[in-house]
């Protein structure tokens, strides 16, 4: 299947999530059986990369972009956004690849599409919530969250998950070469930008769980780049 058959690409930053990806691929599909699938995997050591690539031999709909070497979240999505533009994807829907996000959430992600330009499935609207986390990480994201919404005026609860669909033809009008995180504060910038595309924005509430195999990439030096992002944008502003 290409792109002028299915119009919704959904994405995957990847590193060392072999112990998840191969049943989480068949559960988004289960949920969106046109859809495209793509893997942008950081080379990962755990054989996730030659996992994609032997799927990707096997099924049109797969894809799968190898990087050489661990460049980031914001640079992997820059890569999803470039390839959903070039090949004319209509919604670009990006998700983590620990199965924190639910795919059985991700019809009512598009649904919710028909009427705006960005859909975010939010932990922090009402009817969303945390599972798995201790406290101290539900109450660090919150207040992260809160405080990057009011500086960067975002018109939305959850600045901070991944769990999103986009309108391919508002991403276009991004200027791309400006955007500059590699990390995770990439997912504030991009609605920051989107904001000033007057991008219309809606969030349907969704249940986050934490990862169920491997380790979580997010440590001191993402949060500190997540602040200093933040930061700049705000001064811009």
């Amino acid at each position: 299947m290409n792109s002028a058959e299915s119009p919704i690409l959904v994405a995957l930053a990847t590193y060392n999530e072999i112990d998840n990806l191969p049943s989480l691929v068949p559960a988004i599909r289960q949920q969106l059986p046109t859809a495209d699938i793509l893997v942008v995997d950081d080379e990962s050591p755990d054989g996730t990369g030659k996992w994609c690539g032997q799927w990707a031999s096997q099924h049109s709909w797969f894809h799968v972009i190898h990087r050489s070497g661990k460049l980031g979240l914001g640079t992997a999505a820059r890569e999803a956004i470039d390839f959903a533009i070039d090949r004319n994807y209509r919604w670009l829907v990006t998700m983590d690849a620990d199965w924190s996000h639910d795919p059985q959430s991700l019809p009512a992600l598009l649904e919710a599409s028909d009427h705006c330009d960005v859909v975010i499935g939010s932990r922090y609207c009402d009817g969303g919530k945390i599972e798995g986390w201790p406290w101290y990480r539900r109450l660090i994201s919150r207040l992260l969250n809160k405080a990057s919404c009011a500086l960067l005026k975002l018109p939305v609860h959850d600045a901070s998950g991944a769990f999103r669909a986009y309108r391919v033809a508002r991403l276009i009008e991004l200027p791309r070469a400006q955007l500059r995180s590699a990390g995770y504060s990439y997912l504030e910038e991009l609605l920051w930008y989107l904001k000033h595309t007057a991008a219309t924005f809606q969030e349907i509430p969704i249940v986050f769980r934490d990862r169920r195999a491997g380790r979580s990439k997010a440590n001191f030096h993402e949060l500190w780049g997540k602040l200093a992002m933040i930061s700049q944008l705000a001064f811009r502003r």
